[in-house]
């Protein structure tokens, strides 16, 4: 028998009051993503038609971390300080962190650093929505749910996937827990997030995947394999960003000087190397992923770009240079795995991703959202392999283990 007390606040008004709040957060979160997404568009055009800007990398670096230095050391932790806050709630998260990771990013893009967006979306969304905890005054398990809704929306409307932005914020919290009472709140706010940035008249990239070729036994142990290599990657990516961070930190004490210093060398490598293929987002080289044979080693040049970019200081997201790292090495992958290049080009995009943040149910529901629903078999398999063999660390240091992946 359910010996758990019944809750006294009658069910409808409860549903009715998150319902309200979810579709606040969702506009807020939203219009924050359709502005963002707008201005990184502008910049990234902008790049390539001057793309001399990139020898500026390094001042724009110093710049933006001086900023932080003097104004942003409270929410530099970015996506941490969200999760942190969510495990336990201390105080609401300052509003400045959405405009400084705006601003920071959209720079970090125009001068040719190799960052993403997400994180940039899903720290707006949250600290947007935080500011309604003293509007409302929310107690601190209503502001947990509250905070998980703005993740929820910032992710939707950045990617245009609201069903994985609904669950990415219950299951990127803690390993093997998911928080079932913020699921209406991330639901609601997921949807109304991703519908308010279209509206705005923002549009996401389409993926080609034509057709899903039916499970056979081949299929299903390549499928397998390839998890693994992706699992292995998402892990080599957490580490090396996290390891270079660590290393910058130890041995450059003055922040501005870090970017300053990668910014240097990326710029060299940019011009002098011919890497524009691995600065700023890497749609166009995702999108080739998908209808031909690419250089085998895209995958880990970008690989090698975002890592010192993040490492050294520049602000933005890891999942678009993950999705692009995970793309381009399945469609290495391809031919030796005797599987059409656009179906792995598909799984490595949402599984190198899954393994390196730990989301194997929000990425497979997002390989289902861009590519199809007839891809989710091999996308859950592929997902689960790479969670399972990414280790218990990833991108989120705040992130929790509460149930080992694996029994030892």
């Amino acid at each position: 028998m359910n010996t758990h007390p019944i809750p006294e606040r009658p069910l409808w008004l409860w549903m009715a009051r998150w319902l309200a709040l979810a579709l606040l957060v969702g506009a807020l979160a939203g219009s924050a993503s359709a502005l963002f997404l707008w201005a990184l568009d502008a910049a990234t055009q902008y790049r390539e038609s001057h793309r001399a800007i990139v020898w500026l990398l390094p001042l724009a670096g110093f710049v933006m971390a001086w900023i932080y230095l003097k104004w942003g050391q409270s929410v530099e932790a970015g996506n941490n300080l969200l999760i942190d806050e969510i495990h336990n709630p201390q105080s609401v998260v300052p509003l400045r962190m959405a405009p400084m990771i705006l601003l920071s990013t959209v720079v970090s893009h125009l001068f040719g650093a190799s960052v993403g967006r997400e994180g940039t979306a899903v720290q707006m969304g949250g600290s947007l929505a935080d500011q309604l905890t003293r509007v409302f005054g929310l107690t601190p398990p209503d502001r947990r749910i509250l905070l998980m809704a703005g993740i929820s929306a910032g992710f939707a409307s950045v990617f245009g996937t609201p069903l994985a932005g609904a669950v990415f914020a219950l299951e990127v919290l803690a390993l093997g827990r998911l928080r079932y009472n913020a699921l209406l709140a991330c639901t609601i706010a997921a949807i109304v997030g991703d519908q308010v940035t279209l509206l705005w008249g923002i549009t996401h990239t389409h993926y080609a995947l034509s057709s899903i070729p039916p499970l056979t036994m081949w299929g299903f142990a390549a499928t397998l394999l390839a998890g693994t290599v992706f699992g292995l990657t998402g892990l080599l990516f957490a580490r090396g960003t996290h390891g270079l961070s660590a290393f910058m930190k130890r041995h450059i004490a003055y922040a501005p000087l870090r970017p300053l210093l990668g910014g240097t060398l990326i710029a060299a490598a940019l011009w002098l190397g011919d890497g524009w293929r691995y600065a700023g987002l890497g749609i166009p080289v995702i999108v080739e992923s998908f209808g031909q044979q690419l250089l085998p080693w895209d995958a880990i040049g970008k690989l090698v770009f975002t890592i010192a970019s993040l490492g050294t200081g520049f602000k933005g997201g890891e999942v678009t240079p993950l999705f692009y790292i995970g793309a381009t090495l399945g469609n290495a992958l391809a031919p030796l795995l005797n599987l059409p290049f656009a179906l792995l080009a598909g799984l490595g995009f949402v599984a190198v991703f899954a393994g390196a943040a730990n989301t194997p149910l929000a990425c497979t529901l997002m390989a289902m959202e861009l590519f199809g629903p007839g891809i989710g078999v091999y996308a859950l398999l592929a997902c689960v392999a790479s969670y399972l063999c990414s280790g218990h660390s990833g991108i989120y240091k705040a992130q929790r283990i509460e149930q080992p992946k694996h029994q030892p």
